[in-house]
């Protein structure tokens, strides 16, 4: 049977399937938390109004597209940490940890300035009214500023998981999550003598809110008692330019893998951007919609990378492939009922945006192309998740390329333009590359863990 998941009994399957999940769950519903912030800001600039909602759905693709791929780089801690932690080298943990920190900070404000500098020419490109091009502009120029909170949490993320201890990150982001309603209220549409800024509020909120999270994470891990076993977190050492190297070198793979899958959802909006407004909408609601059904099995990929980098650190290769096999079981059970959720209420979903018929229409119809890419997305997902355990990165980044951008981004592009099948042709496509990517990652997944097992014995 595929990764050996007829070797052990129920009961070892249990075992290992509620320690993904125990790891899971509060990573799940920490992300869901941070995605849930972009949710606020498209659900209030959709009813400020259709304008502020394509403009914020223009910034937040790119602001996305830019925090996801620095973020791939950070991620690179799970496995490093996660296997210092399963070979017992305690205190070389803290080590890496605060350099994740540095890295996180510098990747921020780095990504900050990337984003200034793409105002000016996609503002161009953009042939839309003036008063989108307006919010486009202010959103783009205040939401960059979160970048580098952004990042230093999931640096913090990354350290707190990686060493079994995920539940104050979920806390802390719902409390974000709380705080960014009232924020953007205020904001978006002024109260107490402030004015509304509509989507441009948006942004500024969300630099706060994140802010919120970084400052509150990082006081936890600096001074709660668990983490003390593991040396503190600390930037008074400054840098240290061979872990960075370590860092960076897996990570540069993981976020051109991340930057290649994202940018792809991203490009497809600039690409729709000219087909209208109520296209562009539409996409930005059911992306945001997919965000978070994504982060089931992006948080069963990150818990399984831990759990998988742990089981290779402590040297038990039969029982890392073995995890690997239950983390996709686990996937495949819950990317079923995902489907099925979205098929019964996708139009109530969409409606929760906006009220615009047109844009509730469209996304509807999405949503079913949706619906049928849950399935290999989730797979490929959690399979990419058990490699980086194994601190496999290089070859995903290769089949994520020929997947995203051959099949996903240019066959939709010609489906869209030269067969004449619009916003529906690149979904199509995306079907297409995401089951190509899932049969490689499970295929390059069983190999590499058969090859280790048979090196080790």
């Amino acid at each position: 049977m595929l990764f050996d998941l007829n070797r052990f009994g129920m009961s070892t399957y249990k075992q290992e399937a509620g320690k993904i999940v125990h790891l899971a769950w509060p990573m799940f519903i920490a992300q869901i938390a941070q995605v849930g912030v972009g949710v606020v800001d498209t659900v209030m600039a959709g009813r400020y109004g259709a304008e502020d909602l394509a403009a914020v759905a223009l910034g937040t693709s790119l602001f996305m597209t830019l925090y996801i791929s620095l973020m791939g780089v950070v991620t690179a801690l799970n496995p490093i940490l996660s296997q210092l932690y399963g070979a017992q080298k305690i205190t070389d943990l803290s080590k890496v940890g605060s350099q994740g920190v540095w890295l996180a900070f510098m990747l921020g404000i780095l990504g900050m300035f990337i984003m200034w500098a793409l105002i000016a020419p996609l503002n161009h490109y953009f042939q839309l009214g003036d008063y989108v091009k307006h919010v486009f502009a202010y959103y783009m120029f205040w939401i960059a500023m979160a970048l580098p909170f952004a990042l230093v949490y999931r640096s913090l993320h990354a350290y707190a998981s990686s060493l079994n201890k995920p539940k104050p990150m979920m806390w802390i982001s719902l409390f974000g999550l709380c705080m960014s309603i009232p924020i953007n209220y205020v904001l978006i549409y002024g109260i107490w003598g402030l004015p509304g800024l509509g989507g441009i509020g948006c942004a500024i909120g969300t630099v706060l809110v994140f802010a919120i999270n970084t400052v509150c994470l990082w006081f936890y891990i600096r001074y709660d008692r668990y983490f003390k076993n593991f040396g503190r977190l600390s930037l008074a050492g400054g840098l240290d330019f061979p872990i960075l190297k370590r860092i960076v070198v897996l990570g540069i793979p993981i976020g051109l893998s991340f930057l290649i899958e994202v940018s792809l959802f991203t490009f497809i909006s600039i690409l729709i951007a000219n087909l209208g407004v109520e296209y562009v909408a539409s996409q930005q609601v059911v992306i945001n919609i997919s965000s978070l059904v994504y982060m089931v099995p992006q948080s069963l990929g990150a818990a399984l990378s831990v759990c998988v980098g742990y089981a290779v650190g402590s040297g038990q290769m039969q029982r890392a492939r073995y995890i690997a096999g239950v983390g996709l079981t686990i996937g495949l059970i819950a990317s079923s009922v995902t489907v099925l959720l979205i098929l019964l209420f996708r139009t109530p979903i969409v409606s929760m945006y906006t009220t615009d018929a047109t844009v509730i229409a469209i996304g509807a119809t999405l949503l079913v192309f949706n619906a049928v890419f849950q399935l290999p997305d989730a797979m490929q997902t959690i399979a990419t998740g058990a490699l980086r355990g194994y601190k496999v990165t290089r070859l995903p980044m290769v089949v994520h390329v020929i997947a995203f951008w051959v099949f996903g981004l240019c066959l939709g592009y010609v489906l869209c333009f030269h067969f004449n099948m619009g916003i529906y042709g690149f979904w199509s496509a995306l079907i297409f590359s995401l089951t190509l990517a899932a049969i490689a990652f499970i295929v390059l997944l069983s190999r590499v863990s058969q090859r280790l097992m048979s090196t080790q014995a």
